[in-house]
């Protein structure tokens, strides 16, 4: 019979009353990110999530490796389905994976009788289906404890299907079932990962790029682009709402105390981030920010960044050291773009001696200089919209 694709399911089904929308949610994200390989039938039975090919020529190999970047998803792999019969699940465990049977030199057979009708139990289907394998490949020794692999056999009320050593899923909850939020991103390393932290808690994102030409060069845009189509296996489609930056930091430049400069660009960012939040119904923000990581990230700092926005501002990093956070940004694929030697607007306009612990009179007396509404509005109107993902 078929090959197919089985993917353990997460958190999703500790949900109870709402299990049936993550559930929803979950196979319409699968569903999408399984369209370049092919037609798949996705569906879910009994705690798990079933892709099976619908045509000839279904790409597995890529399907397969995509669905480990779907959050949601605790575990998965690829399963061979063959009829409800002891025998049957047998002769599928020899020709299925007989290469590695043969490569192995220990093993155990792990069954799981959903199937109550079935007329054996799991036991004892285990030790039949062991005793057969063990029999017929000379090299194998059972190992219930530390196997070098695992034979799953799993009896369903529909079918039976034979699969070994399932790989971990990305985990988390479905994108988008936790609603949407806007994240600012830089060029940097931390704001890509907060974005992944998000996503991976339920969030559908929308991307905010402030963009300083010319003090800051195209391909510093275009790194930023790249860091978002790299997120897209994870985050799925993205919108990147790249803002013309300039005119305000000429302003605050002209205007305004230079050691004051970050915590009044930060502000800038915030009321121009939620503002595109507001267009896109997102009920959130998302920064990069660690705490005490540089000088916009004081608790003072962060509480007068924050204080413009009405909207909560997600942090998920703001706990973590660098090393922790370049960690994640290897295991995601961000942190060779990250690292790539072109500026952001921050950068270029980075005051030489910053104020660590800014008064809020000071701030404000900072920004009466300034026609806030009036730049912000032109910010907003100028904003390039780009699509990244398939």
């Amino acid at each position: 019979m078929e090959e197919i694709i089985l993917l353990k399911l997460g958190e999703l089904v500790l949900k109870g009353l709402n299990r049936r929308s993550f559930e929803d949610k979950l196979i319409a994200n699968t569903r999408r990110r399984l369209q370049p390989f092919g037609k798949f039938r996705v569906y879910t039975k009994q705690s798990t999530m079933y892709a099976e090919p619908q045509e000839p020529g279904c790409d597995l190999d890529g399907a397969y490796e995509a669905l480990k970047k779907v959050f949601g998803v605790v575990g998965l792999s690829r399963a061979r389905a063959c009829a409800k019969d002891k025998d049957a699940m047998l002769e599928t465990a020899v020709s299925y994976l007989g290469d590695r049977l043969a490569a192995a030199k220990t093993f155990k057979v792990e069954s799981k009788r959903a199937d109550k009708s079935f007329p054996m139990t799991s036991i004892q289907l285990s030790q039949y289906v062991g005793g057969e394998l063990d029999e017929r490949y000379p090299n194998l020794k059972v190992d219930v404890h530390h196997p070098e692999l695992t034979v799953y056999l799993e009896v369903r009320d529909y079918a039976a299907y034979v699969h070994a050593d399932p790989e971990p899923g990305a985990g988390g909850l479905p994108v988008g079932i936790n609603g949407r939020a806007v994240s600012l991103l830089s060029g940097g390393i931390d704001s890509p990962v907060a974005s992944w932290m998000m996503a991976k808690r339920g969030l559908a994102l929308d991307m905010v790029h402030f963009f300083s030409y010319p003090y800051t060069s195209p391909e510093a845009r275009d790194k930023v682009l790249r860091l978002a189509e790299l997120l897209t296996p994870w985050c799925g489609r993205l919108m990147v709402h790249v803002v013309p930056f300039t005119a305000i930091q000429e302003e605050l430049r002209r205007k305004c105390p230079e050691e004051l400069f970050t915590i009044l660009m930060r502000r800038f960012m915030m009321r121009i981030a939620q503002a595109v939040a507001g267009r896109v119904k997102a009920g959130a923000l998302i920064t990069g920010e660690s705490l005490g990581q540089v000088a916009s990230q004081t608790m003072d700092a962060m509480r007068l960044t924050g204080g413009v926005c009405g909207l909560p501002i997600l942090r998920p990093c703001v706990g973590m050291d660098k090393e922790e956070i370049v960690t994640i940004a290897r295991k995601i694929g961000t942190f060779e773009t990250s690292i790539l030697p072109y500026e952001d607007c921050c950068t270029v306009f980075t005051p030489r001696h910053p104020r660590l612990h800014p008064l809020p009179g000071e701030i404000e007396a900072a920004e009466a200089l300034l026609d806030v509404e009036g730049l912000v509005q032109a910010a907003v109107d100028g904003i390039e919209r780009i699509k990244v993902g398939p």
